[in-house]
């Protein structure tokens, strides 16, 4: 009866431990979440933004072409 206490004892253990960190890992990640959730990726860049890509009026036949050509 004593041995199978102290393994009681130790498995109550484990599962107290395994639930502490399972809880402090998901808690963490819903922190992280909300954390970049708050952040605004659309907004206008600020600083020194350079645009990089500007549109030019390219016919659908040429469009086509590259698309086959490289796959994309």
């Amino acid at each position: 009866m004593n041995r199978l206490a102290y393994v009681l004892k130790d498995i109550v253990k484990v599962f107290i431990i395994f639930v502490g960190c399972t809880l402090l890992f998901y808690f963490g990640l819903r922190m992280m979440n909300e954390e970049y959730n708050e952040m605004h990726r659309y907004d206008e860049p600020q600083g020194d933004a350079v645009k990089v890509f500007q549109v030019e009026d390219e016919r659908f036949i040429d469009r086509l072409s590259i698309f086959f050509r490289l796959g994309e």
